[in-house]
């Protein structure tokens, strides 16, 4: 598949944005006062909000975007716009009520974490959902999703925390768990999408020509002379060697260096403002991996061509 930048602008940026929605909405610390209280969920909104109109330019008629909402009931990417657009609601009402009072209604606030929740596991489906591309038609694809956002979401949680908790427990600390079980669990979803092939899902040449029941096929030339939408969008191939390099990349920018960060901060005790780099490191991480999440990604079509 073409790994189209907008796509990967959106998937990362609104999942660390939701992720951090989630994490305020579930009463993690900040620093008091309204204008602290907007600031930072500020960051939470612009991020979802970015991610989610970086979406748009892939569109190929983006005015009609708004017409996407109304089939919910069989499209993935509808429900996923209509649950961020109905989470950035819940959180907008939330964050004034909590600005204008100085208290969190902790049911709204559960509220908001479900619905970011949801809005994060509706963009994982998007790709899950596809039969044609096995790599993707995996139950660990929403799984990742969910993890890297959720680990986005305490690291920024951790960074703005005055006294340097989530939950009662070291902020470094529990983005060090999230951090190691979020890319564990990426790379268990690796080592399965090397066997999730066109092969073993029943793809094949035979298959997608239609000329299976005169005997064994091949091609003897594309069935065009020039580029199509098909072949733009849909295939991309990248070497294993480059694709090796770039998992490792991956790991280590999203992973290690953030993971010692936060080893830096429990052991010599000092801010939680240094997490905001362990994010950075893990955001770039995380443009690696979602990049390779779309160039590694066999589309059944392309056996056609």
């Amino acid at each position: 598949m073409h790994p189209a930048i907008s796509v990967i602008f959106f998937t990362v940026m609104s999942g660390a944005g939701f992720g951090f929605m989630a994490m305020l909405g579930l009463g993690a610390s900040v620093p008091d006062g309204p204008m602290s209280a907007f600031l930072i969920s500020g960051v939470a909104g612009v991020l979802a909000v970015a991610g989610l109109l970086a979406s748009t330019f892939h569109l190929g008629h983006p005015e009609r975007a708004l017409k996407a909402f109304s089939q919910w009931r069989t499209s993935w990417l509808s429900r996923e716009g209509v649950l961020a657009v109905s989470t950035l609601m819940l959180f907008a009402i939330y964050v004034l009520i909590w600005m204008a009072t100085g208290d969190r209604i902790i049911v709204l606030g559960l509220f908001v974490a479900l619905g970011a929740a949801a809005t994060v596991f509706a963009t994982a489906m998007i790709y899950a959902q596809l039969k044609t591309v096995p790599q993707w038609n995996m139950q660990q694809t929403p799984l990742c999703y969910l993890l890297f956002a959720a680990v986005s979401g305490v690291l920024l949680a951790a960074s703005f925390a005055p006294d340097g908790t989530i939950f009662g427990m070291p902020g470094a600390m529990l983005a060090m768990m999230e951090l190691l079980m979020a890319w564990a669990a990426k790379v268990m979803w690796w080592q399965q999408a090397k066997k999730a092939t066109l092969a073993a899902s029943g793809s094949t040449v035979e298959t997608a020509t239609g000329l299976g029941s005169i005997g064994k096929t091949r091609l003897l030339e594309r069935p065009h002379t020039g580029e199509n939408y098909l072949t733009k969008e849909m295939i991309h191939k990248i070497g294993r060697k480059h694709a090796t390099k770039l998992r490792l990349i991956a790991m280590i920018l999203g992973c290690i260096i953030p993971v010692l960060i936060c080893l830096v901060v429990l052991l010599l005790a000092i801010s939680n403002i240094w997490l905001l780099a362990a994010f950075g490191f893990l955001m770039a991480g995380l443009f690696a991996e979602r990049w390779l999440f779309f160039a590694e990604a066999e589309h059944s079509v392309s056996l056609y061509y």
